[in-house]
């Protein structure tokens, strides 16, 4: 394997952590619950460890990787991670689990930022966006693989943890990777402008972006406990509907990948949230489940890899876009993943978990507004 196939393999392993972190959430919150005599809506405020952690990674990212390598970087961040979920695993207190998860947060935060640099310092120009979109797609099948191994457990009654520790060791995979491999070295951004200088049309995309991932962890956070509680779905069936979602993903980051080529990056969003928030109201009105494992399957189509076909609409609104705004951009996905647990466990709270399902689709009515206003913008731009 030659030194880009492995950086190229071991950044894709680094978004597939991510996405089998999160992913399971919405189908072990219940056994979690059971297993520590607790409610499901604490326990899935829980994770607002891990996602605000992430948070706190992308963050720091901005500035981390000024000093120091990207490959000790790397290995000290998967290595981190692996021993993280170890202890969560191991250790059978909430508060070890709260504390592991936010230091899996952090690292996962980091170690995402660190796979895009590695990406976009590795391939030309030309290659880069095609690279950077099949990320999701490694990201869609992280959700598949650990959404249907985390069903699996809960169907055998296995360990809540069982898909956790699966997903520490492809952590360790990345170590060990990055450990054989030379990375190329990241030079720090001294070009970039005020970010007061970004037009109105950038913040409406990261505004878009936020409440795409609210909307988005809201609906799979709930859905599959919803299905159980009021409907009488059994959990592994109603798990079933996340990894639906999730393969429905990546077929149509396959598509996408070919098509915004040919079309470029506008119209692909356009319809993009168009069709994600038409696609998730059928998730409100039906309750058989077979039928919502097809409509989960067309609703991850229906996504069309949004969330990277308006970063990349967001950055053609700037003659020349710095990097660090991309950093902001992908801030604005990963704040709405960082207060799903809390903000939605406290709606299900206050209410009940149809609530919440309605609270999910209303946050991706508000993000289509916001975008069709940026791409308003946009038209009205002289050229």
């Amino acid at each position: 394997m030659s030194n880009t196939q492995r950086i190229t393999l071991a950044s894709f392993l680094a978004y597939f952590v991510m996405s089998g972190m999160l992913a399971p959430i919405g189908i072990i919150s219940g056994p979690m619950a059971e297993h520590f005599g607790r409610e499901v809506t604490a326990v899935t405020a829980d994770f607002s460890w891990l996602t605000v952690g992430i948070l706190v990674g992308a963050v720091i990212a901005l500035f981390a990787f000024d000093r120091g390598g990207l490959r000790p970087w790397t290995v000290a961040l998967y290595v981190l991670i692996a021993l993280s979920i170890g202890a969560a695993a191991g250790i059978d207190s909430p508060q070890a689990v709260r504390l592991a998860l936010g230091a899996v947060g952090v690292a996962s935060g980091l170690g995402l930022a660190a796979a895009a640099l590695a990406i976009s310092l590795t391939y030309t120009p030309a290659k880069r966006a095609s690279a950077l979109v099949a990320t999701d797609a490694c990201f869609s099948t992280a959700g598949i693989a650990t959404a249907w191994l985390a069903t699996q457990a809960v169907t055998r009654g296995w360990a809540w943890s069982s898909a956790y520790v699966a997903v520490a060791g492809v952590a360790v995979l990345v170590a060990v990777l990055a450990m054989t491999t030379r990375y190329p070295r990241a030079v720090p951004d001294d070009t970039t402008p005020q970010s007061g200088r970004w037009p109105l049309g950038v913040w409406l995309c990261v505004a878009t972006l936020f409440l795409y991932t609210l909307g988005q962890q809201s609906l799979l956070f709930w859905l599959p406990n919803h299905l159980s509680t009021v409907h009488d779905v059994p959990l592994g069936r109603a798990g079933g509907v996340v990894g639906q979602f999730w393969t429905g993903m990546f077929v149509a980051q396959l598509l996408v990948t070919a098509v915004v080529l040919k079309t470029g990056a506008r119209p692909i969003a356009l319809l993009a949230v168009l069709t994600t928030t038409l696609g998730a109201v059928p998730l409100l009105l039906v309750t058989e489940i077979d039928a919502l494992l097809v409509l989960a399957l067309v609703w991850g189509v229906a996504n069309l890899g949004l969330l990277k076909v308006v970063l990349s609409f967001a950055t053609e609104l700037v003659a020349v876009p710095p990097p660090r705004l991309v950093s902001l951009l992908l801030l604005g996905a990963t704040s709405g993943t960082a207060v799903a647990p809390k903000l939605s466990s406290t709606v299900v709270e206050m209410s009940n978990t149809a609530t919440v399902l309605q609270f999910g689709v209303g946050c991706y009515a508000a993000m289509a507004l916001l975008f069709y206003a940026a791409a308003l913008r946009r038209t009205q731009t002289p050229s």
